[in-house]
């Protein structure tokens, strides 16, 4: 099974960072290649909504259900509900943000686990870590940084 993995230090405190990335509809503030999303089910920042994304570079909609929202532990858990731009089945997300206790920045980390052709992964595993999940690290960098 696939895990692509991203992560960075965004020059910014830990509780600036997690409020950025728990405002669940807010992805296309820091997430270049996200052109809109709009809640189209249940609460921004209550696990079971559901938010429908639309990429910068248009294409159908897609959305993304909140299954994990954990304050504590700074780290929120999502999945796609259905069809994708990317074409992958059974994909799960999860960002965690830390504090980088000697500089006050914080460190982000920005994974998955998905099922998909055998073939696909190679590529898949690069969009999804460097242009997804390297691209939201630097975007929160350029935002909150």
């Amino acid at each position: 099974m696939p895990r692509p993995y991203a992560s960075g230090v965004v020059a910014a405190p830990v509780d600036r960072v997690w409020a950025q990335i728990r405002a669940y509809n807010d992805l296309p503030a820091f997430l270049p290649a996200i052109g809109h999303s709009e809640l189209v089910e249940g609460v921004d920042g209550q696990v079971g909504a559901v938010r429908r994304l639309t990429l910068a570079d248009g294409g159908d909609p897609f959305d993304e259900r909140l299954l994990v929202l954990d304050d504590p532990g700074r780290t929120l858990t999502y999945t796609f509900t259905g069809a994708n731009p990317f074409g992958v089945r059974r994909y799960v997300a999860t960002v965690r943000v830390s504090p980088v206790t000697d500089t006050g920045e914080t460190f982000v980390e920005w994974w998955a686990e998905y099922d998909a052709d055998a073939g696909q992964e190679e590529e898949l595993n690069r969009v999804f870590a460097q242009d997804v999940f390297g691209g939201g690290i630097a975007g929160l960098r350029k935002q909150l940084g």
